[in-house]
């Protein structure tokens, strides 16, 4: 009866090997996907992050590269806590999970509080930011993301073109423009001096909601990414604990 029993044991804690090596090579490989999925949110349109005011945004997308590689990191221990069947490494491999689980929580937080505000911060910092700072000493990359910023997303000022009438750009260095050649539907130099819809980009709400509607992808996707990988840190944790148990049962 207890030949039975310890057999019983040992099936089911090799069982718990299998699933948890078999979980620790998925969760290497997604620890791969978030860091590409944070390193991508940064790098695809990086010019825009710099007309936004407030860091949550990029906040968000560091903690996800920086739990990816901890998730790395993570799947490997993992895989030679349960090869090893060491207690010792199954306990770091657990609060490892833990940790990471949490870094994703913040993230997904963070993405959601900053939903809530980026209507209001685009409305009270884009046009500011797009007016005084376009063409002006020392701002290039600003320059450089607005001009990037009306063509990619086919845009021209922040609510609409007549903001491009005020401001240190139509004072100093408009010329004879109306708008900067960047809103033009074609860009040439100095296209920018007639304003109609035929010539260029007029869109209902301006560059406001169109980056509005980037960034909201962008933080969906974020916010995708880490819950999908906190559910399968959970699967995780629920086998490390069981398999944990299990070691420790076979001891005594």
């Amino acid at each position: 009866m207890a030949d039975a029993e310890d057999k019983t044991n040992t099936c089911g804690t090799v069982c718990l090997k299998y699933l948890l090596f078999i979980f620790n090579l998925l969760f290497w490989l997604a620890g791969g996907i978030v860091m590409a999925v944070g390193i991508w949110t940064l790098v695809d349109k990086s010019d825009y992050i710099s007309l936004l005011s407030s860091g949550t945004y990029s906040a968000a997308a560091y903690i996800l590269i920086g739990a990816g590689a901890v998730v790395v990191f993570t799947g490997i221990l993992g895989c030679c806590a349960t090869i090893r069947e060491q207690r010792s490494l199954l306990i770091v491999f657990f609060v490892l999970l833990l940790l990471i689980f949490l870094l994703e929580i913040t993230a997904g937080i963070l993405a959601y509080v900053y939903y809530q505000e980026l209507n209001a911060e685009l409305r009270a910092d884009l046009k500011e930011r797009m007016v005084q700072n376009y063409q002006q000493p020392g701002q290039q990359h600003i320059t450089r993301a607005i001009d990037k910023l009306q063509q990619d997303l086919k845009c021209c000022g922040s609510n609409s073109s007549a903001d491009w009438r005020e401001g240190a750009w139509i004072q100093t260095n408009a010329g004879r423009r109306l708008v900067p050649d960047s809103c033009c539907k074609t860009p040439t130099v100095g296209c920018g001096v007639r304003d109609h819809p035929s010539n260029i980009y007029k869109v209902e709400g301006g560059c406001i909601s169109k980056l509005e509607e980037f960034v909201l992808q962008h933080l969906i996707i974020l916010g995708s990414v880490g819950l999908g990988i906190a559910f399968i840190q959970i699967v995780g944790m629920i086998f490390t604990c069981c398999l944990y148990q299990r070691l420790k049962d076979e001891v005594y």
